[in-house]
Formats: structure tokens, sequence, C-alpha cells
């Protein structure tokens, strides 16, 4: 028979404004591998948490970098290099020829650069969460709020961590199975 492994802590809170105290509180105290639940957005709960602003729109920047210099080269390529006609004097490149290639091109693959930094930074796609094994989580479709400490965070410590989840308020601290 196989031992399940700790996948984390996991505490009920009644409102959305315990649960952004208590998340407050868990910043403060320092862990770093810790979640939030709530059944819809808590106005101010990044800032409770300590989440750093997102790294997606980097993907986007690049995605779309890489469209427009991708589309004016392979129309200089095409033009002035590949297979070269003169057509009334005009210049073998220009990017006013080349500007709506280059256009679609930096929507098309900004488009594709958020999506896929989306998916990367979320590491989705995650077919299985430990919490979904936990009866009293499916009420966080519809009025319940939970705060997960995960056992990978540094400071986890099972008794320590379910004393301080119960001081900042938490009910029902119960142990998540991975």
């Amino acid at each position: 028979m196989s031992e399940e492994k700790t996948y984390g802590l996991m505490a009920s809170f009644e409102t959305p404004g315990d649960v952004m105290h208590a998340a407050e509180k868990v910043r403060d105290e320092g862990f770093k591998q810790w979640d939030v639940i709530t059944p819809f957005p808590v106005h101010g709960m990044d800032q409770a948490m300590g989440v750093q602003r997102s790294r997606v729109p980097m993907f986007t920047l690049i995605g779309g970098a890489i469209g427009f210099f991708g589309g004016n080269l392979m129309i200089w390529f095409m033009n002035a290099y590949d297979y070269p006609i003169i057509v009334g004097g005009k210049p073998m490149f220009s990017p006013m020829y080349a500007f709506p290639v280059s256009y679609e091109l930096t929507i098309l693959l900004a488009a594709f650069g958020t999506i896929i930094g989306m998916f990367l930074l979320n590491r989705l796609p995650m077919h299985y969460h430990p919490a979904m094994k936990h009866d009293a989580v499916a009420r966080a479709s519809d009025d319940g709020f939970f705060i997960i400490i995960e056992s990978s965070d540094p400071k986890f410590e099972e008794k320590t961590t379910t004393a301080f989840l119960k001081d900042i308020g938490g009910a029902n601290v119960t142990k998540l199975e991975d």
C-alpha cells in the first residue's frame, strides 16, 4: 500500500474580508507557495497576496516584435533578393509596401505569444489539483473561501502551519494529500 504525500494544508474562511486579511497575514509571515480559492474575484486580493505583475505582456511583446521584423524580413527577401523585379523604377524594398504583411504578422504572433505565455506561466493544462479531492472545495464555486499553503514552501511545517492557519481565523484546517 502506497503512502500518499502531503500536498499542503487548506483552511476555510467565511467572508471575502476574512480571507483577504488572512492572506495578508500569510504573506507577512513569509510563505511563498500558497494560494487563495474564491468563488469570485476579490478586489485587492493580488495586493493582499503580494502577487507581482504578470509577465505575459513580455511574451506578447516578443511575439509582436518577431511578427513585425519577420514580416519586413520576408518581404525584403522576396522582393530584393530572391526574386527581384524592377517595376516602374520603384525600390526593391520599402517599408510602406511591407506594412500590411508586417502589421498582420505582428497581431498574429502577438496573440500566439500571449496564449503561449499564459499557458506556460499558469502551468496549464492542469487537469488535476489535490484540493479537488476535498468535498468542501466545491463550495468555492458558490460561497466558500479557502487558503492553501503547499508543503513545498520552505516555511511549511505541518504542526506550526496548522496552528498558524487557526490563529488567523481559518476553520476546518485540513491536510491535502497529493
